[in-house]
């Protein structure tokens, strides 16, 4: 079809536009849009793009707060670190190109988040990844990790950013949708951001970056739909990535900024050079005039609706004023990239572009962005998950329970994850994959800026309020264990189809739990993304709100740890027992996936995390949170597989709640002899008990004089081993 031809309701459909929003187009631009235009409206208007199902409800999230410099609406959002230094960090989902093509679309979801950050002027100093998988005996899971684990890795490793951070975890729910959700944070002067902005009538537009293929066109669409069995032919969709050229582009960008060349710069993500051409424009309240004849192609033929809707990667737009044009493209040209100018800024607010002398499109940039459709989706709110009558739980074999949680996947060591990552390029890592938190040193300085990625999904998928915010709270546990004060959220919101009345009901009620938890903690939420569709025929994933958090230690001076060492004592920092809804034991042992979740206790959690962050950057004490699992997976981790310990817990507790039991809001902390009375002193106010001491090579662990369990250190260690161990010999 010629790209000019007319588009009709039929086409519409099949670009994801529904009969309504067709005749929407038809009332906005007066007439009926061609092709071109059709597919701009249908790229743009996808949920993926306009976040038309949850844009209404976001606006329950705080957004402000002492130290917000760009809350959500840029790329990304920037937070003060204090000495004329911002960190700018955002969260991006890659799910459906991940699930069609694992090793392509994990990669190009590092480059498109990568991007993001440098656009704003920031140098990206690390990567974390949250990833959700199937069964592992689901077809096709092994090679859906194993391509996702590589494609992160190669492109990180390649482009010179560490991955020093993430989660992993297993459930059924997304054998038909795996979850790839990437997070990236850099850091600048505060006097050193950019934005994306088309400014200035009379302003020059310069492409840079790779050539223009057939990849990725209607990828934003793609990820705006709900998957079947055909679901693999949609591959022409997924983007090819080429980290060596996001490393020039990186680094020509920098360098751009640097001189003072950029007025406003936007990446070409999702929808390509659609999206930064209208949303460029939108910000700026100004217009954009292309010649798509100049855009640089990679294959013969290509018509302005592919060069519009392409998502090949390493892309942006920017715009320059006219007498820096020469040194622009001087610069990119330097780096190996090409560099066109390839139109103008206008006063008027629409984008007119032309292709061989011709008008290729003549759009009004309102309707496609600020006007694009918003819908209140009904939703019905889900019922929290009841309390469910247990088998007896005296008596048992403890220490059996234990080795059934290590080892299964969810308690894996992530290490053949993470080993296949560069942790220590820029040589700024202080405490990197493997730990609750990671920790880089700005560059530099002595400022440590800290960041985690958290959700229990099951918790969500049984009460989405509860289990959102105690997501929030394991965020702020997690910054505690290595000193960081939480400073900033960025989200990735995981959902199946907001059609679907059930579906938006926990997407609603996760994001009141997740911004009632924001507020309690006071870390707003920056940026984020939200990602509905994730479903295949008919069957949704579990709701799964990630949760991003960066925090701040101002002056690092001890290496945080999450292992305890010979001699240390032990002591437990809150509630005695947890409780077992929800619980991993729960789930793993029992064969139960059940309620209720509990609330958060903000004022008992964040007096904890106050206490640890004070003792960690102190260097007075290491520290483990208790999350999933209990006190007893705590203990087993921070052994490290090497030093054992005995415990004994505190009288009248139920074993079970003792030991496995969750949402405590506690720690496990070790301290040498001599700093006890500090640690003691530091919790005044507080629940603490002095579990026993570090020694041996076996986790004992004691009620009323009876041992409930005695396993040898080195045996537990190696159950979590074995549990990915595939992943490094495949």
């Amino acid at each position: 079809m010629r790209w000019d031809a007319p588009g009709t309701v039929e086409l519409a459909r099949e670009q994801g536009l529904s009969e309504e929003e067709y005749g929407r187009i038809l009332d906005s631009i007066g007439r009926t849009p061609n092709l071109t235009e059709l597919g701009i409206f249908a790229a743009l208007w996808s949920e993926h793009c306009s976040y038309k199902s949850s844009r209404v409800h976001l606006r329950k999230l705080p957004t402000s707060g002492r130290r917000v410099v760009q809350g959500p609406g840029e790329n990304a959002g920037v937070v003060d670190l204090g000495g004329g230094w911002v960190t700018v960090f955002k969260m991006e989902s890659h799910n459906h190109p991940s699930f069609i093509e694992p090793y392509q679309g994990a990669a190009t979801g590092v480059g498109g988040i990568l991007r993001d950050i440098f656009t704003m002027g920031a140098r990206p100093i690390m990567l974390l990844d949250s990833l959700r998988f199937g069964s592992l005996d689901a077809p096709r899971m092994p090679h859906l990790v194993d391509g996702v684990v590589r494609g992160i890795g190669d492109y990180g490793n390649c482009v010179g950013v560490p991955t020093v951070g993430g989660e992993v975890d297993f459930h059924p729910s997304y054998n038909g949708n795996v979850l790839v959700n990437v997070m990236c944070v850099g850091v600048a002067r505060a006097d050193g951001l950019f934005f994306g902005r088309a400014s200035g009538p009379g302003n020059s537009v310069v492409y840079l970056g790779s050539k223009t293929g057939r990849d990725g066109i209607h990828g934003a669409t793609m990820a705006s739909d709900v998957f079947d069995e055909s679901a693999s032919e949609k591959r022409p969709t997924v983007q090819v990535g080429d980290p060596f050229t996001e490393k020039l582009l990186i680094e020509c960008c920098l360098e751009l900024m640097g001189k003072g060349l950029v007025v406003g710069i936007q990446d070409m993500g999702a929808a390509g050079l659609t999206s930064s051409a209208f949303e460029m424009a939108a910000r700026a309240g100004c217009g954009l005039t292309l010649d798509l004849s100049l855009v640089p192609a990679r294959e013969r033929g290509m018509t302005p609706y592919e060069l519009m809707l392409s998502e090949s990667q390493e892309r942006m737009l920017l715009v320059a004023a006219p007498p820096d044009v020469p040194g622009v493209l001087e610069v990119c040209h330097r780096w190996g990239l090409d560099a066109v100018e390839v139109g103008s800024v206008t006063a008027e607010p629409e984008v007119v572009a032309t292709f061989e002398g011709r008008e290729a499109f003549r759009l009004p940039v309102a309707p496609l962005v600020d006007d694009a459709p918003r819908y209140e989706r009904p939703w019905v709110r889900p019922a929290p998950a009841a309390a469910v009558t247990l088998p007896p739980l005296h008596n048992r074999d403890w220490g059996a329970d234990l080795r059934a949680l290590l080892a299964s996947p969810a308690f894996a060591d992530t290490r053949p994850v993470w080993q296949q990552y560069d942790q220590s390029v820029g040589a700024s890592t202080v405490v990197g994959p493997g730990a609750d938190a990671a920790l880089l040193l700005l560059p530099g300085t002595s400022i440590g800026v800290a960041a985690t990625t958290d959700c229990n999904a099951l918790a969500c998928g049984l009460d989405p309020f509860n289990g959102a915010a105690q997501a929030v709270a394991e965020a702020v546990r997690n910054l505690a264990c290595v000193g960081a004060e939480p400073v900033g959220v960025t989200d990735c919101l995981n959902f199946g189809s907001p059609e679907n009345p059930k579906v938006m009901g926990q997407f609603v009620a996760a994001l009141e739990g997740m911004a009632e938890a924001c507020r309690a903690f006071e870390v707003p939420v920056v940026s984020g993304n939200v990602s509905f569709y994730n479903e295949t025929s008919g069957s949704a994933i579990l709701p799964t709100p990630t949760v991003g958090m960066v925090g701040v230690v101002p002056e690092v001076r001890h290496r945080p740890r999450g292992t305890w060492r010979e001699g240390e004592a032990l002591y437990l920092l809150g509630a005695a027992e947890g409780e077992l809804g929800g619980s991993r034991f729960l789930q793993l042992v029992l064969g139960l996936e059940a309620g209720p979740v509990p609330a958060v206790d903000y004022a008992a959690e964040s007096r904890a995390a106050a206490v640890v962050r004070g003792l960690v950057r102190q260097g007075l004490a290491a520290a483990k949170d208790l999350s999933d699992g209990g006190l007893a997976v705590a203990a087993a981790e921070m052994s490290g597989g090497t030093v054992g310990a005995e415990l004994a817990l505190p009288e009248g507790v139920a074993p079970a709640r003792a030991l496995f039991g969750e949402w405590r809001g506690g720690f496990l902390v070790a301290v040498e002899p001599e700093n006890e009375q500090a640690l003691v002193r530091a919790c005044e106010g507080s629940p603490v008990n002095r579990l026993g001491a570090v020694g041996g090579s076996r986790l004992k662990i004691a009620l009323g004089g009876n041992v409930l369990l005695d396993e040898p250190v080195e045996e537990l260690e190696g159950l979590r081993e074995n549990g990915l161990k595939w992943l490094s010999e495949s």
